[in-house]
This record gives structure tokens, C-alpha cells and sequence, in this order.
């Protein structure tokens, strides 16, 4: 097949980063513009990155020469790609401003950041939970006033460990969730060389996180209801999440620890049942970076570990174990996931795939 013209548009960070690594040889998808802002314009992929660049293997041989482009110029660079990636360090107003610059050239937009998420046709998208949200990228045209350009985001890595394992379960009645997040350093685009602080150390906090994890989840859940001008996403009411997250001394991957109530209290053996058996539309579509399996299940109270189990499925899938009974909810279990992969680059890239599958992204050449 004729692949798909990608750029990146904050390449020389640590999400845009991985999405240079990720990319490498990807079936469908070949990096063709590197965008960052005006002081990295003109030098190498190379140059530009620096000393900053966070990972243990080189820089791929394919973008190191590659020129990076100003990312506010669309104009120099709109000619080279099908669709972007974008994971930048701006305010949010800035950022969905730029975002839907963008779009409005006629270029999809897969997003990282969170300045959009919260807008009703705006797909926030765990591919395998609710790929259904992408028809509201219709309504969203007709917003832009484009034909081909829309914005379609993932949501903040916090919730991407336990949302997966919760979907599930929904029809049960899922009414309450506390949940705490013992968060990595790179979902702060932080190394241990970057930030020595965080060495033996945990920090309580992590500015606006609590909040992402207690809502973001409810769009993730949503209904598609019809607006005045098309087909929306409205937030779920239910279940009310408390959330606190932490930040603690390790490199990659989230872990999550969940209690949970239901209306109709599943057993633990239906619960094993319908995570053992969660087939996804990514799966069904062959998708070059679905999981199979989307979730795996440890006997082992000790696992999952961060170190150990971050990496199920090249990062793409969700590792759960400690189901147990809970003596204020119903029940209890922990959760983990490879934020940096499934968290962020990753999960936009099987977002991009699931929208190049369902035509919603086409070749622009």
C-alpha cells in the first residue's frame, strides 16, 4: 500500500520523541516534516534535539539529517504531509488555536495535548473502548468549515491503565471509582539526567492531574447524541471518580489502584471472564500497532511491575492483576500501563491507523 505522508509537529520533545522512534519502519506510515518552533527551524533533526534526546537508542538514521521546519509556517511545510501528529508545549488556548489552524489547511490533526479534549466534536479516543466517537469528526467539519481537516485526541495518560480494565464492566453499574496513579517521570517529559530530584523521592502532586482523571474518563464513556448541527459526544454521568495522582522515581509507566462499586456487584469470576474475553475493533481491523491481547491478566500478586510488564505488546496493552474484594467498595485491583507508548505517541498512532482504516484520513497528494 502507498503509505501515508506523516509530520510531527513538536518533534524535538520527549512525546514527539517517541513518535520519531515509534515510526521507524511502520507499515503504513512514513515521517516526511518535522515541525518544532522557530529555534529549532533550519537545523537537523539532529541538532535541534541535542543532548535533550531521552532515549537509550540513537536517533533514527531515516529523520537525523531530516531539516525541522517551523512549526507556525504551515505554509512551508502543508505540500509534505497527509495528516500530523502533534505534541507541543504551549498554553491551551495557544495550542487549540494552532491545532485548528491547522485542521482549517485540510490537515487531520492526531493530538496529544489536552487543549481540545473537552470540546463536544472533538473524538477523544482509547481506540478499543470507543472508536465509535469518530463520527462526530463530521459535525467538526462542518464547524471548521473544512472538508478533510479535523482534530481527534487521546486522552491524558493517567486514565489509560484502569479506564481499559473498567469498560468492561460497565454494564454492571459502575457508581463509584477511587483510583490513586503512581505516575512515571516521562509523562513530565523528564529523565533521571533531567530531573535528579526525583531519584528515591515521590512528589504528591502533578498540577491538574486529579482532574483529568476524574473527567476525562466520563467523554471516553459518552453517548453520541444529535446536535443542532450533527452528532456529538455527551459526557456519561456516571460513576463518580475520585482520583489522586502521584509522581514517583520511575522512568516509563503508569500503575493505577482502583476500588470499585457496581449497582449489580459482578462475581470475580465474571470479571476475569470479561477481561480474558475483551476482543476490540483495532484487533478485528488488523491494525498494524493493536494489542493482542488489548488486556492481560497476573495470578501473581506481585505483578504487574513497572519495570517487568510496562512493555506488554510492545507497549500497546494494559496489564492487570490483585483482584480482590474491598471492604468499603465492591472490589480491588491494580493496573499498569506504558505511558509514553500506549499513554501518548502510541495511542495516537493507533488512533491515526483506526482513522486511516475508516477513511476519515485520506492521501492528500
Amino acid at each position: 500500500m502507498e503509505k501515508y505522508r506523516v509530520g510531527i509537529v513538536g518533534a524535538t520533545g520527549m512525546v514527539g520523541q517517541r513518535f520519531v522512534s515509534l515510526l521507524q519502519n511502520h507499515p503504513w506510515f512514513q515521517v516526511t516534516a518535522l515541525m518544532a518552533s522557530s529555534r529549532s527551524s533550519g537545523k537537523s533533526y539532529r541538532e535541534a534535539v541535542g543532548e535533550r534526546w531521552a532515549f537509550s537508542w540513537d536517533i533514527p538514521a531515516g529523520v537525523a539529517d531530516m531539516t525541522v521546519m517551523d512549526a507556525s509556517d504551515i505554509a512551508s511545510w502543508e505540500d509534505k504531509v497527509d495528516f500530523v501528529f502533534c505534541a507541543v508545549d504551549m498554553k491551551k488556548d495557544e495550542i487549540r488555536a494552532m491545532e485548528e489552524n491547522i485542521a482549517r489547511h485540510e490537515i487531520p490533526v492526531v493530538s496529544n495535548n489536552s487543549a481540545c479534549r473537552g470540546i463536544p466534536d472533538v473524538p477523544m479516543m482509547i481506540p478499543e473502548l470507543n472508536p465509535d466517537h469518530a463520527q462526530v469528526i463530521a459535525t467538526q467539519r462542518k464547524r471548521l468549515g473544512t472538508r478533510s481537516g479535523f482534530i481527534a485526541v487521546k486522552p491524558n495518560c493517567s486514565i489509560q491503565s484502569y479506564v481499559p480494565a473498567l469498560t468492561p464492566l460497565l454494564d454492571f453499574g459502575i457508581e463509584k471509582v477511587s483510583v490513586c496513579t503512581y505516575q512515571a517521570i516521562s509523562g513530565a517529559g523528564k529523565t533521571f539526567r533531567t530531573w535528579p530530584e526525583m531519584v528515591d523521592n515521590v512528589i504528591p502532586y502533578i498540577g491538574g492531574e486529579d482532574e483529568k482523571s476524574e473527567n476525562e474518563p466520563l467523554k471516553v464513556w459518552g453517548s453520541l447524541e444529535q446536535g443542532p448541527d450533527g452528532l456529538v459526544i455527551v459526557n456519561a454521568k456516571k460513576p463518580v471518580i475520585s482520583a489522586q495522582c502521584l509522581r514517583v522515581a520511575a522512568s516509563d509507566g503508569h500503575m493505577a489502584a482502583v476500588s470499585v462499586s457496581f449497582a449489580n456487584k459482578p462475581s470475580m469470576e465474571e470479571i476475569r471472564r470479561r477481561w480474558d474475553s475483551f476482543t476490540t475493533e483495532p484487533q478485528r481491523l488488523g491494525l498494524p500497532s493493536a494489542p493482542k491481547p488489548f488486556l492481560q491478566y497476573f495470578e501473581d500478586p506481585s505483578r504487574p511491575q513497572t519495570r517487568l510488564d510496562r512493555d506488554f505488546e510492545r507497549g500497546y496493552g494494559i496489564s492487570i492483576g490483585r483482584l480482590r474484594e474491598d471492604r468499603i467498595f465492591d472490589y480491588k485491583f491494580v493496573c499498569l500501563s506504558h505511558n509514553t507508548i500506549r499513554g501518548a505517541a502510541g495511542g495516537g498512532i493507533l488512533s491515526a491507523e483506526l482513522l486511516c482504516a475508516k477513511g476519515y484520513i485520506a492521501h492528500r497528494g
